[in-house]
């Protein structure tokens, strides 16, 4: 290739060596760019999130105490989530969550995904780079004792072997940047897949703890019916004595009667619940239903961490889901630039060496060997609009992928508003309930009191235990949801922080 200088007016005067310099850079860029080519399609920029809509400064549901508290994470979706389980303070938890990431088939299946993922991305890099291949060959043939020579049959045959040990070799010139832009498409599903799989991880991590602090509510909660069935109990002997000693009636032990066995009857209903929670987390951590068992509860605390929200910007960086959609729009937008090379000519370089003979004692002697070698162009004339077709498909697909992550931010939005007035509005109802719960105790503590002087029927006093048990039932399933709130708003940000 030949570099010309060009020179301004003004500075023929420069040194030779600089004028040396000059021309090596201008020649060396031109190789460069002859050997490269360049790349035809859009580059990838990020859309709006939003579309015409600006991302909000702040969530609405967020207090500024968790706004104050929030510690900017780096902007790596697809590194791991951290243990954040760990800051419920629940051994038996950390054992769940660690048995589940070494043992999940979900998992596991991601992980397989992403290693194809990023396979795929070594297949669509080699092409950039020669292709070299053998295919050695014996073949004996007779010819035909009627075949034409000179135009007249040949009345004889021949029989002959031919032995071939070829090397060919091709390698395509990516002058629009055809291969260049596959493997733009492949590295941005291979960091989709990457995102993919954290996006599992964080998903089962929040699963396994929602199913186990639910477990552990309907534990509790049956614990509190267990206790009033015997407080039931206590009280049908009180009033059966009271009504052989002509205090009480029929209806007051009937009352008592139904009341032991009303509660009795939710029994089974909660320990079914309970079973299949179990039988969940031994699917989440990867073990049998079988032989899964759950270690002594704790003792959790009856208030959950405070989980800082952030802004909603940094949500943009953190959420998985989020990060995968963005790639998959990166990777349909190469994809339009794959299509708009089929416009353009392909050059190709193709070369052949080797022997070949008839004879197997001269097959690699130097008289018997062959080349060619020689480009290839490959140029579309007319291809009844599958050009057109296929570019248009690709401009759609992009389209699609750019409506689809859009849609993912908004969804991000919606469950980390969700799990905030979640948050706000069940502790809230919990302090309600609380005191409704002390009321209801007082009150049952007052109907016993009336009922042992006989100043009132037991109705009164199983109204009382009635009002008190769905309270203190109520309560339990409160906290309960206060725990799995908590842990959607860590999965709704992203993970640990």
């Amino acid at each position: 290739m030949r570099c010309n200088r060009i020179t301004e007016p003004g500075t023929e005067r420069r040194s030779p060596g600089r004028g040396l310099i000059s021309r090596t850079w201008a020649c060396s860029w031109s190789v460069a760019l002859f050997l490269t080519g360049c790349k035809v399609g859009p580059d990838y920029h990020r859309p709006a999130p939003l579309g015409t809509n600006s991302v909000p400064a702040s969530y609405s549901e967020a207090t500024q105490t968790n706004a104050s508290e929030w510690k900017p994470a780096s902007p790596a979706a697809h590194l791991p989530r951290g243990t954040w389980w760990q800051v419920f303070g629940d051994g038996e938890l950390d054992r769940l969550e660690t048995l589940a990431l070494a043992n999940s088939p979900e998992l596991a299946g991601a992980l397989a995904r992403f290693d194809e993922a990023r396979a795929q991305v070594a297949v669509s890099r080699a092409q950039l780079f020669p292709q070299i291949e053998t295919d050695p060959s014996y073949n004996r043939q007779r010819t035909s004792f009627n075949q034409p020579v000179n135009g007249r049959p040949a009345d004889f045959t021949h029989t002959y072997n031919t032995f071939t040990l070829p090397l060919q070799a091709g390698w395509e010139w990516d002058l629009w940047g055809r291969v260049r832009r596959q493997v733009e498409a492949a590295r941005s599903a291979a960091t989709a897949s990457a995102d993919d799989l954290e996006a599992t991880r964080l998903s089962l991590q929040a699963e396994l703890a929602t199913a186990y602090f639910t477990l552990r509510a309907v534990d509790q909660e049956y614990d509190v019916v267990v206790r009033t069935t015997e407080t039931y109990r206590h009280s049908l002997d009180l009033t059966v004595n009271r009504r052989k000693g002509g205090v009480a009636t029929d209806l007051d032990v009937s009352q008592a009667k139904t009341q032991l066995r009303s509660a009795e009857a939710d029994l089974p209903a909660l320990r079914l619940q309970r079973l299949r929670l179990l039988h969940a987390l031994a699917a989440l951590c990867g073990q049998p239903a079988t032989s899964f068992a759950l270690g002594p509860d704790p003792n959790q605390k009856d208030e959950p961490p405070s989980i800082p929200p952030g802004v909603p910007s940094e949500l943009l960086e953190r959420r998985p889901d989020i990060a995968a959609a963005e790639q998959r729009m990166a990777g349909a937008n190469a994809q339009v630039g794959v299509a708009l090379t089929a416009f353009y000519p392909r050059v190709r370089l193709d070369g052949l060496a080797g022997f070949q003979s008839v004879s197997a004692s001269s097959w690699l002697d130097w008289p018997s060997r062959l080349w060619s070698v020689g480009p290839t162009l490959q140029l579309p004339l007319f291809t009844g609009g599958r050009n057109r077709a296929q570019l248009a498909f690709t401009k759609a697909t992009y389209e699609e992928t750019v409506a689809a992550y859009r849609q993912t931010v908004l969804t991000a939005f919606q469950d980390v508003e969700d799990q905030l007035a979640a948050e706000r509005q069940l502790k809230t109802q919990l302090a309600a309930e609380a005191s409704a719960l002390a009321a209801a105790r007082r009150t049952l503590e007052i109907a016993n009191n009336r009922y042992k002087a006989g100043l009132v029927t037991y109705l009164e006093v199983a109204t009382a235990q009635s009002a008190a048990l769905a309270l203190e039932r109520t309560v339990v399933q409160l906290q309960g949801e206060e725990l799995v709130a908590a842990v959607g708003l860590i999965k709704a940000i992203g993970g640990g922080w």
